[in-house]
């Protein structure tokens, strides 16, 4: 199969490849993801199967407007219309209890599913003209950084798609924030670039889940994808390093050329070791949006291990710590002085 790589002005032939349970990988403002009609079981496998991707790893569906939320869910909670509001379209998925419409294989046999509407223009216009609500995880192998380019879903389902739609570069760079609101008390389950402190701003106290700071068994049953499994991972070896500045450069460069840092722009000037920044110190949105492509770049330098900067837990930064946490299985080096 040869993958057509297609622009802006293509999502016609997008949508007609969609149409036809073809798999098409399609921007959105958050990562690239691989898309296919979320009604059509035999489609959905298809994504499964394209990225390695365990069944038991829910999916999340893309819709183009509010009002097709409607046939898909047994109803809307109060909470829920708030956030749409103040975040339809953009990176805020929300899970629902599911109706009889979405095929079991998209919710990984849940009675709940996780919904969405992008911000990107050209993302909502592929599913408009597909006419069909999307399934979209992340256009990648399962377990590497998810793609933040057209060139990233290349390099991992080159010739395994039919095609990925080029709109440049991800502006937010890490996939959406994951609310339950399907029960009792609002649970996050992933962080994104919707803040904890921005939902909490809108509808109250929520809680977070225990598996956006530690692992959760294999086996268990999840409603949300990301929450078990190492995700985001380069082949280099990934260590978080939490500690100053100064411990860190000075545990990095006495470990010699066999490893590398993956680190602020701050941090560069001192560093003796390969080095790949991925933003500013006190810039979390710049980090969120140059994550994955800095993890995709470690494996261009050689080395066998990389140790990363911790970033700051509050904000969009909780979402940058736990995407770095998985990439590293958890793995953190605490105040090492040397």
């Amino acid at each position: 199969m040869r993958t057509q790589i297609l622009t802006p002005n293509e999502t016609d032939i997008a949508a007609r490849l969609l149409r036809k349970g073809k798999l098409v990988a399609i921007p959105t403002e958050t990562v690239y993801g691989l898309a296919a009609s979320a009604l059509d079981e035999k489609a959905v496998k298809k994504i499964f199967l394209a990225k390695g991707r365990p069944q038991d790893n829910p999916l999340i569906i893309h819709i183009a407007r509010k009002e097709d939320l409607q046939a898909l869910v047994i109803k809307v909670p109060e909470k829920a219309r708030i956030l749409i509001e103040n975040f339809w379209p953009g990176p805020l998925t929300i899970i629902f209890e599911k109706n009889n419409l979405i095929p079991d294989i998209v919710t990984a046999g849940s009675n709940c599913v996780a919904i969405r509407m992008p911000s990107l223009a050209v993302a909502r216009e592929i599913i408009s003209k597909s006419d069909v609500p999307l399934a979209a995880p992340s256009a990648n192998l399962s377990g590497s950084p998810s793609p933040t380019s057209a060139g990233h879903v290349l390099q991992d389902l080159n010739g395994r798609i039919e095609a990925v739609l080029d709109a440049g570069s991800c502006s937010v760079g890490i996939e959406s924030s994951i609310i339950d609101l399907s029960g009792e008390f609002p649970l996050l389950l992933r962080p994104g670039f919707v803040t904890p402190e921005e939902i909490e701003g809108l509808i109250g106290k929520i809680n977070i889940d225990s598996s956006i700071n530690s692992c959760i068994p294999s086996g268990a049953e999840v409603k949300s994808p990301g929450m078990k499994y190492k995700h985001y991972s380069p082949k280099t070896k990934v260590v978080i390093f939490n500690g100053s500045q100064k411990e860190y450069v000075s545990f990095l460069n006495s470990h010699g050329p066999n490893c590398a840092a993956l680190c602020f722009n701050e941090d560069l000037p001192f560093l003796k070791v390969p080095s790949i920044a991925f933003g500013s110190l006190n810039n979390s949105k710049e980090q969120s949006e140059k994550l994955f492509h800095s993890l995709r770049k470690l494996d261009t330098l050689g080395v066998e291990i990389a140790y990363s900067r911790m970033p700051d837990r509050s904000g969009i930064g909780l979402a940058v710590l736990n995407r770095l946490l998985r990439s590293s299985n958890f793995e953190v080096i605490e105040n090492v002085k040397t």
